[in-house]
């Protein structure tokens, strides 16, 4: 299967592709660039810059038009302006447990409550000072519900939503979490090992869901996407040509195609992987599932 190029975004670190079903059109972030990004078939490519590093974004049902995004600081409500900024509005500042910190992975639970992970912007420093926050409609805080992980990613939660899985990517660690999610209470439990992604290529970075309750995440360094059953079994990896895909996303009239979003660090030889850093579409022959919108 040949991965399709949608867009040579050249993305520093292309991140958390949303489908947005009413607009038919892709959004996803580039960290360094502090920008949301938007691609749709018929009108191309549009970009909104903020004042701060975007990591994770999701749509808001209570503010049509708006975004609420983790970033540096805390999670702010953006909405696109027509000059190309973003306005941006803060809904829960957080005190990170060490400077020089960032939001990195996050999405929606199937019940519209928003959840990210942060880290430590010096990865290669290993410190275990990422933790992972949820924020529900009506909250005046993010509430901090897990600690003790470098870089905390792949966050998905099952067709059902009452299975969350959580990865950390770390060289260290790159090991793969299921938990059972209690959706009246937002309260994970019954943490287990899902996949131990040390034997396998590339390290666990962003993830989605298919109607099946498998499991897609991004072998980062690999250039490969991987799918496993709800057991944890692999059961297939799809190639991309660039060495970094960051995160995966079903989107399309279907919600058949699997969008990945990629990474073009400094300094790297692009020879062998021009396109790093672009957008890409595969046809798994599978169907995801539709992602929540924050306060849905």
């Amino acid at each position: 299967m040949q991965a399709e190029l949608v867009l040579d975004a050249r993305n520093g670190t292309g991140e958390s592709p949303v489908w947005h079903a009413a607009q038919q059109a892709l959004y996803w972030v580039d960290i360094p660039a502090r920008t949301l990004n938007r691609w749709h078939a018929s009108e191309g490519h549009a970009q909104w810059k903020a004042d701060e590093m975007i990591a994770c974004i999701a749509p808001r049902t209570d503010a049509p038009g708006e975004w609420i995004a983790g970033m540096e600081s805390g999670l702010f409500s953006l909405k696109p302006q027509a000059d190309g900024t973003l306005a941006a509005a803060s809904l829960a500042p957080v005190e990170h447990a060490a400077p020089a910190m960032r939001f990195n992975d996050g999405r929606c639970d199937r019940q519209g409550r928003f959840w990210a992970g942060t880290m430590l912007l010096d990865m290669a420093a290993g410190s275990r000072v990422g933790r992972l926050y949820s924020y529900g409609k009506g909250d005046s805080n993010a509430t901090l519900r897990l600690d003790d992980f470098i870089v905390p990613n792949g966050l998905a939660f099952g067709p059902d939503g009452r299975t969350m899985y959580l990865s950390d990517s770390h060289p260290a660690v790159q090991a793969v979490w299921a938990f059972d999610y209690d959706t009246e209470t937002g309260t994970p439990g019954n943490r287990r090992l899902f996949v131990d992604m040390k034997p396998l290529p590339g390290r666990p970075d962003g993830a989605a869901m298919d109607t099946d309750g498998c499991y897609w995440i991004c072998g980062n360094d690999a250039g490969l996407v991987h799918r496993f059953t709800p057991d944890g079994r692999l059961d297939r990896s799809l190639e991309v040509p660039v060495k970094k895909p960051a995160m995966c996303a079903f989107g399309g009239a279907g919600l058949d195609t699997l969008f990945v979003t990629s990474i073009r660090p400094g300094g790297i030889d692009l020879s062998d992987q021009p396109l790093a850093g672009g957008v890409f579409a595969l046809r798994p022959g599978a169907q995801g599932v539709p992602e929540p919108a924050f306060g849905s």
